[in-house]
């Protein structure tokens, strides 16, 4: 009789260490949830500060190069395009994210052809105005790009965790499930350099 009542003891005492287990597996996945969509957020900023920038640059370079009409209209239907994406971070899902990566790669590529017109002006170059949004825009693709590591390392951590035995069992059970890495498409992070002549 005494034996049977350790044995009651210790499935009560391995009881309560599993539920304790399950509640720390629980907030993991919790707190992993929540710093993925926080992730997004920090690149929604980050875009939103670019998407800031492109009609002073637009403007800018305007004013050396006017008749290049069809390329302004190509960074304002892009920008257009970019800014209709916006992905709420508390509903986030793949086709959002697929959508928002065509979307910036597009913006990108017509930046880059924007940015190289200015190749063909020596005086926009040197315009201390375009040199500075220049800068900023280079910062902010910058930050852009270490928001999106740091997104895409919390989905990573996200996606380990509900692969992982035992933690697997928990996030099942609560119905947890894994968020998208961010990617851009190759053509948009390797961009040829594009030459301009007149």
């Amino acid at each position: 009789m005494f034996g049977l009542g350790i044995g009651v003891v210790v499935l009560i005492v391995v009881a309560v260490l599993a539920a304790f287990y399950g509640i720390y597996l629980y907030n993991m996945f919790v707190r992993l949830t929540q710093r993925g969509k926080e992730a997004w957020a920090d690149i929604d900023v980050q875009l939103k500060r670019r998407y800031d920038l492109i009609p002073n640059l637009i403007e800018t370079v305007k004013g050396y190069a006017a008749h290049e009409q069809e390329t302004f209209n190509a960074v304002t239907a892009a920008r257009a395009n970019a800014t209709a994406m916006h992905v709420d971070p508390t509903g986030i899902t793949p086709e959002q994210i697929k959508a928002m990566a065509g979307a910036e790669a597009a913006l990108g590529g017509a930046i880059g052809n924007l940015l190289a017109i200015a190749e063909a002006y020596p005086d926009l170059k040197a315009s201390q105005n375009f040199s500075e949004l220049q800068t900023e825009l280079s910062d902010t693709e910058n930050k852009i790009q270490a928001a999106r590591r740091f997104y895409n390392t919390n989905v990573r951590d996200l996606l380990i965790a509900l692969q992982s035995f035992p933690s697997n069992v928990v996030g099942n059970m609560f119905s947890f499930t894994a968020l998208d890495y961010f990617e851009l498409p190759e053509s948009s992070v390797e961009r040829e350099v594009v030459k301009v002549e007149f």
